[in-house]
């Protein structure tokens, strides 16, 4: 690929230098309101007006990997694959009940509302286990997110990787060292603006780079159909190789159709002369007209090489339906089948609903059901998903509970624009190679297109845009990290009865050591990505529903609680790695093993609960008539009545 450093002039290296002198610039202005108490330090005093944490919001959200993220998205599903992007559902729903909820509770972190929530030895085990694993976990997603920065600085500047592992975030730990949260949050508010503009900028060139939006939708429908096909093995012998695409057309009775290779194609094991691909789609296959049912890739006489990803091209038939490709080593003489779960063309990529099958598929209506479940009654919850512990330090940095509410609804929106300005441009850089395969040749299309398209001196800014979604995520974590090691580890556990000046340099001491930390796993992430996936979603379906109870159950416990962090680790680990390893259970898709686990962890937790004594009722009256939790609260609620506490609605 080529590097964008070609395309850099003075004018665009002095915006570059002149972005990160500001945002440095940030942490010394802001340095003396930091080191004045620890809440001053890790929540900007809880005086901030709603818009600025809500910019932090959208800016956190906003990532060195996002754009990638949601190319690939939008490359393998369409515009339905913005449901994967669910955030701003969830932020709707917990603006008006978790967040005024948590908010009213006055906790730094989830892991101090443990102690708020629950009683006894039983929430100090989960407030250290709260604390020692999001400290952990910002390590592992600071040093995934400069994974990224690296790949970024490596493919398009030509720098080694671990310039942009380590160069750019020591750069953001400087005004994060110095000015703590008020330098995190009003660089997010600088970040967020510049990012925001650049995303505009670069999505309308992508547009227009398409042709418009007319034209990509012209070019959508006329596009044949596609499925990327992971080449087999070759035989001795695999030189008479052949392809079909069979399906029907629904008329009375139904019409069936059939399209045979006129001629062979061979399969090696490799090239002659060093080649590393063997023959591949262009676009002209993919907008070739054609009389009927016919495939136009491969051809005959093509060789492919064994185990790459190619795009098997056909034409689109009006109304044909039951697509089925299937695939012969041996001349036609025996056929095995390739996917009978295919797609027409290529203009549902322009729909939001535009799932594989009810069960069945790459994304199935049942996963975006389940994802919808996750965001509405996870809103409810508290911890629901691994956002949830970021946006806390935004609700407790907000000056009132309505700013908090604003803060989140705020951010929520501007992601949902967000995200509807990048998709469109990514379907029409979509349109200008539909013929490329696989997800990792184009997932950095969109960063490749502002450097190609933006005029000399709008590159420079572009540049600082790329800079600024990283920091922004990079400081977060940072600063939020650090928060759990000082607030509910050191000056929980260690140090109760610290200054609030030694708590402000335990908390820089946090940092540096979150810093150092994500450098060794930015420069072995692509051993670990796995894992981070697997700790970050699999690791909640267990928890996800304890997570709501303890918000609108009274009866609901810490023994409960903690047994379904336990199971959890253990069904997880089961389920995802090690069964499936023996064959003692199939791989399943991401949304079945949701719900897999959901159970196992229920029937673990609900019996723990039920058979072991409710927190105390002193307790759980003081949590309710602090924070006013929703759903089935009514003997909590008639005590704190009878108490005065309340009053008797």
């Amino acid at each position: 690929m080529e590097q964008a450093v070609q395309y850099l002039a003075w004018k665009d290296w002095f915006w570059l230098v002149a972005f990160i002198v500001l945002m440095i610039g940030t942490g010394v202005a802001f340095y003396r309101l930091a080191q004045r108490t620890e809440e001053d330090f890790f929540l900007a005093g809880r005086r901030l007006p709603w818009w600025l944490p809500a910019m932090s919001v959208y800016a956190t959200h906003t990532a060195t990997d996002t754009p990638i993220y949601v190319t690939g998205l939008v490359f393998l599903y369409g515009i339905s694959g913005t449901w994967y992007l669910i955030f701003p559902v969830w932020i709707a729903v917990s603006a008006f009940t978790s967040t005024r909820i948590f908010r009213r509770s006055l906790a730094y972190t989830i892991a101090e509302w443990q102690n708020l929530r629950f009683s006894g030895v039983r929430a100090e085990m989960l407030r250290g286990w709260f604390a020692g694993w999001q400290f952990f976990m910002s390590m592992f997603v600071l040093g995934w997110v400069g994974a990224a920065m690296g790949k970024v600085s490596a493919i398009l500047f030509g720098w080694p990787n671990w310039v942009g592992v380590v160069g750019f975030a020591s750069l953001c730990a400087v005004y994060v060292l110095a000015a703590g949260y008020w330098g995190v949050v009003v660089a997010d508010f600088q970040q967020g603006i510049i990012a925001f503009i650049l995303i505009l900028l670069v999505s309308i060139w992508g547009i227009l780079a398409g042709g418009g939006p007319a034209a990509v939708i012209d070019k959508f429908e006329r596009m044949n159909s596609t499925y990327t096909w992971r080449v087999p093995d070759a035989s001795p012998d695999a030189s008479r190789c052949l392809l079909k695409i069979e399906g029907r057309i629904p008329t009375d009775p139904p019409r069936s159709l059939r399209a045979e290779m006129p001629g062979y194609f061979s399969i090696a094991a490799e090239l002659p002369g060093g080649r590393r691909h063997g023959a591949a789609p262009s676009r002209e296959h993919v907008f070739q007209p054609a009389d009927g049912l016919a495939i136009l890739f491969p051809q005959p006489g093509d060789t492919l090489l064994a185990g790459e990803e190619v795009k098997v091209v056909w034409s689109r038939v009006e109304d044909i339906q039951d697509l089925r490709l299937s695939f012969s080593r041996d001349a036609g003489a025996t056929w095995e089948l390739i996917s009978d779960r295919l797609r027409n063309g290529q203009s549902w990529r322009l729909s939001p609903f535009a799932f594989s099958g009810w069960l069945h598929g790459d994304f199935p209506l049942a996963w975006f059901l389940t994802m919808l479940a996750m965001a509405i009654i996870g809103g409810l919850g508290v911890g629901t998903n691994s956002d949830w512990f970021v946006e806390a330090q935004r609700m407790q940095s907000a000056e009132t509970l309505k700013g908090a509410t604003l803060a989140m609804l705020g951010g929520g929106i501007s992601v949902l624009i967000r995200n509807g300005i990048w998709i469109a441009s990514i379907l029409s850089l979509f349109t200008l190679a539909p013929h490329v395969a696989s997800t990792a040749q184009v997932e950095l299309s969109w960063y490749t297109s502002g450097f190609r398209y933006l005029p000399v001196g709008a590159v420079g800014l572009f540049v600082a845009g790329i800079v600024a979604i990283h920091l922004s995520t990079v400081s977060t974590r940072l600063n939020m990290g650090a928060m759990y090691a000082t607030r509910d580890l050191y000056h929980h556990y260690v140090r109760p009865h610290a200054t609030d000046r030694e708590l402000v340099w335990a908390g820089r001491v946090s940092t540096l050591v979150l810093l150092l930390g994500s450098f060794v796993y930015g420069m072995m992430i692509t051993e670990i990505t796995e894992w981070l996936i697997f700790a970050m979603w699999i690791m909640f379906a267990g928890v996800w529903l304890p997570n709501v109870l303890q918000v609108v159950w009274w009866r609901f416990n810490a023994w409960g609680y903690l047994s379904a962090w336990v199971s959890s680790l253990a069904f997880s680990w089961l389920v995802v790695w090690v069964l499936p390893q023996f064959d003692l259970l199939p791989e399943l898709p991401n949304h079945v093993q949701f719900w897999v686990l959901l159970a196992l962890g229920a029937v673990v937790f609900v019996p723990f609960t039920l058979f072991t004594q409710p927190e105390e009722m002193e307790h759980l009256v003081r949590f309710y008539v602090m924070t006013r939790p929703v759903g089935w609260w009514g003997p909590v609620k008639r005590e704190a009545i009878r108490r005065g506490l309340i009053a008797d609605a």
